[in-house]
């Protein structure tokens, strides 16, 4: 007999519990003082929520910011590199005739045209639009 009454109670423990629980939700905070207003403490709740996400998303920007940046010193470094000065040394220059001369000047011009219109393909291709 005394094994079902500690059962029955247990099974009211329980069911006055889930009662308790369930109208506790609807009602304010046990950490709330009485005085305080329900209404403006869920309102600082939801300010101070705001503003940890509003500096999050300038966390986020500075650091697209800086991507930005280092990916255009990184693209300055490349065209930097690409870039060939084919002028000869001082100490090795060769006398030429001015037809020679014009006609290296000529060829030099045309080599570094077609070295930069192959690489305005490839920036045409960088500077595409994001999907």
């Amino acid at each position: 007999m005394t094994v079902a009454r500690l059962l029955l109670a247990a099974a009211a423990l329980s069911t006055a519990l889930a009662v308790a629980t369930s109208a506790q939700a609807q009602i304010a905070p046990p950490y709330l003082s009485p005085g305080v207003d329900p209404h403006r403490y869920q309102a600082d709740q939801h300010r101070y929520e705001i503003d940890r996400l509003r500096a999050q998303a300038d966390q986020r920007e500075t650091f697209a910011r800086q991507l930005q940046i280092e990916t255009r010193l990184s693209r300055q470094e490349i065209e930097a590199a690409r870039r060939t000065d084919i002028t000869e040394q001082p100490g090795t220059r060769v006398l030429r005739s001015p037809e020679e001369a014009r006609a290296l000047r000529e060829s030099a011009t045309r080599r570094r045209q077609t070295t930069a219109s192959r690489a305005g393909e490839i920036d045409d291709w960088l500077d595409r639009p994001t999907r």
